[in-house]
C-alpha cells in the first residue's frame, strides 16, 4: 500500500526489548513505524524532511507499519518473513544485528553462527534461513548491486575463527566488526591468510580504540 513516506521525524518511542518506533509527520498526519535502532540513530527528531521506505503488515486484529532506510533493506525484510518461523520482529532483529551487506553475506555463505547472534534466532531457524534464501539472495545481491564486505576482509573461515576468539575474550559483535574493518585497510594484512596475524592486529586495534 505504501512504498515510502516522506516527512519529519517528531518522536522516538521505546517498545521494550528490541522494539523501537518513530513517529513520522507527513502533512499533519502522524505515522507510527516500527524500525531498527540503526534507523532511529540515523533519523533523530528534527525539522529535516526524510524519506523512509515502508511495509504495511495487515492482520485480523491489527495493522503495523514497518520502516526501512532503503528499498533493499525492505526487500530483504520481505524475503525473511516468508521463511517459515520468521516473523516481522525476528526479521527486524536480524537487520538490527548485522549491517545489510554482512547479513546477506552470512545467509549466502551459510554462516548460521552469525545469524543466530540476533535475539530470538536459534540455530535451527538460522539454518532454515540460509537453506531457503541462499540461492535467491546470491542472485539478488548481484541484481541490486549490493556490495559485500570490503575485499580486504578475511575469508569466512578465518573470520569465523577470529570472531570466536575475540568473543571469548569479551569483545562485542560490533567491536569485532569495527576492528576487522579497520585492520583490513592495511594492504599487507589484507593479503595475509594467517589468522594469528589477524588476531594480533585486531587485539592491538581494540586495545587502542575501546
Amino acid at each position: 500500500m505504501f512504498a515510502y513516506l516522506r516527512g519529519t521525524v517528531v518522536a522516538h518511542q521505546s517498545e521494550g526489548g528490541h522494539r523501537s518506533a518513530l513517529i513520522l509527520d507527513v502533512n499533519g498526519v502522524g505515522y507510527r513505524l516500527l524500525v531498527t535502532s540503526h534507523l532511529l540513530q540515523q533519523y533523530p527528531p528534527s525539522a529535516e524532511v526524510v524519506q523512509i521506505f515502508t511495509h504495511l503488515s495487515v492482520r485480523e486484529d491489527q495493522m503495523v507499519l514497518y520502516g526501512f532506510a532503503s528499498a533493499a533493506e525492505r526487500d530483504l525484510f520481505l524475503r525473511l518473513i516468508r521463511v517459515n518461523g520468521v516473523g516481522p520482529q525476528m526479521a527486524l532483529s536480524l537487520l538490527d544485528t548485522l549491517p545489510l551487506p554482512e547479513l546477506v553475506q552470512a545467509i549466502v555463505s551459510g554462516n548460521t553462527r552469525r545469524l543466530s547472534r540476533a535475539p530470538g534466532v536459534g540455530n535451527k531457524t538460522a539454518e532454515r534461513i540460509a537453506l531457503e534464501l541462499k540461492a535467491a539472495l546470491s542472485a539478488w545481491r548481484q541484481e541490486t548491486g549490493l556490495t559485500t564486505a570490503p575485499s580486504g576482509l578475511p575469508t569466512e573461515a578465518i573470520r569465523e575463527e577470529l570472531e570466536l576468539t575475540l568473543l571469548a575474550l569479551g569483545y562485542s559483535d560490533r567491536e569485532i566488526e569495527a576492528a576487522l574493518t579497520a585492520v583490513s585497510q592495511t594492504s599487507t594484512l589484507a593479503k595475509n591468510s594467517d589468522p594469528e596475524v589477524w588476531l594480533r592486529e585486531a587485539i592491538t586495534w581494540l586495545s587502542a580504540n575501546t
